[in-house]
């Protein structure tokens, strides 16, 4: 938990903080509010039902719901119950919203953010409240250069093991990635499945040390690959700012860096991970 030597503006604001341009206070006022409200709704419910009962009209999870849904609504449950499934439940979004906020999640590649998305599903999640809020991020800030160097080892661990013409101790000029595409009658097609989650993490990696925005999701190198083999299915290469691209039918793809000194960046973090290994590794190696 965090002391009251915690600086909320330390924590909230700024490009390097952790939660930009949000207020602690407001969001757990609101929070408390709304259990405040909800509980109060519930036991009014509560109150409904049983005169509503008592006149034979029966419960309100029998007139309150839709056929074949009666028991899918945690207001219709004892108030206990309910509050503590709609308490979490409510936290469990504003940790998410947070988390985004934060940018954190852009430090994380594919593996680390799974994690962090399925600690929000169990039970035990932390409530909301300012000291668990500034004490969860303040801990997030002060390890996200560990955060974001596991991201850049986990990248490389996936993508460099994988062939023998890819180095084991660094990032070269082209590594090779296997599955990433499919060859059909039809064409080209992009492969679904983890090997687009490690390039979507290597670019990542390469937006943030470039000091570039994180494309969204819905805008990283596997989706502009993905429409464009999509709307050029029998090319075989695709090119832009970071990578150079050229598959083959058997699904493998070549890549090829284009920034050689961010590459040098990636050996330069790998080498402070194994320093009895990677030592005085170069680009042009």
């Amino acid at each position: 938990m965090a002391g009251n030597n915690v600086n909320e503006s330390e924590v909230l604001t700024g490009h390097t903080d952790v939660i930009c341009s949000t207020s602690i206070e407001r969001i757990v006022t609101g929070r408390n509010a709304a259990l405040t409200r909800i509980q109060s709704l519930i036991s009014e419910l509560d109150d409904i039902s049983i005169l509503t009962h008592d006149i034979g009209g029966g419960t309100a999870q029998e007139w309150g719901m839709r056929e074949g849904y009666r028991y899918d609504c945690w207001f219709t449950e004892k108030t206990d119950k309910a509050m503590k499934a709609m308490t979490r439940n409510i936290d469990r979004r504003i940790w998410r919203e947070l988390m985004n906020k934060s940018g954190m999640l852009s430090l994380m590649d594919a593996d680390a953010r799974d994690e962090w998305h399925k600690s929000l599903e169990k039970d035990d999640i932390p409530a909301i409240s300012e000291d668990n809020i500034l004490s969860t991020f303040r801990q997030l800030h002060q390890s996200k250069d560990e955060v974001f160097e596991r991201g850049v080892i986990n990248v490389f661990k996936n993508l460099s093991w994988d062939y023998k013409s890819n180095n084991p101790c660094k990032f070269g000029k082209k590594i090779i990635i296997n599955s990433l595409v499919k060859y059909d009658k039809w064409g080209y097609s992009l492969s679904w499945g983890w090997q687009r989650d490690r390039l979507a993490d290597l670019e990542r990696v390469l937006m943030l040390l470039n000091g570039k925005p994180i494309p969204d999701n819905r805008a990283d190198v596997t989706c502009r690959l993905g429409d464009y083999i999509h709307e050029n299915r029998n090319s075989t290469s695709y090119e832009d700012e970071m990578f150079s691209i050229k598959y083959f039918q058997k699904g493998t793809a070549h890549i090829t860096f284009k920034r050689a000194e961010l590459v040098d960046k990636l050996n330069d973090i790998i080498a402070h991970h194994y320093p009895g290994t990677l030592a005085s590794m170069q680009y042009s190696g």
